[in-house]
């Protein structure tokens, strides 16, 4: 690989307009630089809301009239790593449905939940995906900026995804928090 892979990370509250704004983004770098655009889907179309969600992220993405090759991973995404190359960019979208995934993935399969080798396998994922694309775009939403209700799971998954994100941020080389649709530089290394 001729430079280092370009890391962005993309927060911001519900329905805030980071997914939009990173797909601006990834189009963006594509014309620059020719890459194949990914999009790294961790979305379940578990019920109607979630496929209308889908359905809206696909036609948003169809109309930049810019081709995007959809991956759908809901959990594991380390294990993806290896298929892709330095010639692409993805977007992941996004972290906290992954987590979820991760969480409800260990207990349909009976096991109990490591808190830390779920986030460990999250973050690390994250960074194999970073080591191996010419951009890696994440989204996660902010979800700490609201009181967490006393209820041990939904305060354990908060400060799981605030660990994740800490760590995120670390690695990364742009951070952007999106508010009504407005980006703002958090970070520019």
């Amino acid at each position: 690989m001729t430079s280092s892979p370009l890391f962005i990370f993309i927060t911001g509250g519900v329905r805030s307009g980071k997914s939009s704004f990173a797909e601006r983004k990834a189009v963006e770098i594509a014309r620059q630089t020719g890459g194949q655009l990914i999009y790294l889907a961790t979305g379940v179309p578990s019920d109607s809301e979630m496929k209308e969600r889908i359905f809206k992220h696909k036609q948003d993405r169809n109309a930049m009239q810019y081709h995007w090759k959809t991956v759908e991973q809901s959990v594991e995404i380390g294990e993806i790593a290896e298929n892709f190359s330095e010639k692409e960019i993805i977007l992941l979208d996004c972290v906290t449905t992954l987590l979820n995934n991760e969480l409800f993935s260990v207990e349909r399969k009976g096991g109990s939940l490591d808190f830390e080798k779920v986030k460990k396998s999250i973050v690390s994922g994250i960074i194999d995906l970073k080591n191996r694309v010419q951009t890696l775009i994440v989204v996660s939403n902010e979800i700490l900026n609201e009181p967490l209700v006393r209820n041990h799971l939904v305060f354990t998954y908060g400060r799981l995804l605030g660990q994740i994100h800490q760590q995120l941020v670390r690695e990364a080389d742009q951070v952007f928090l999106v508010e009504s649709g407005i980006p703002i530089a958090m970070k520019n290394v």
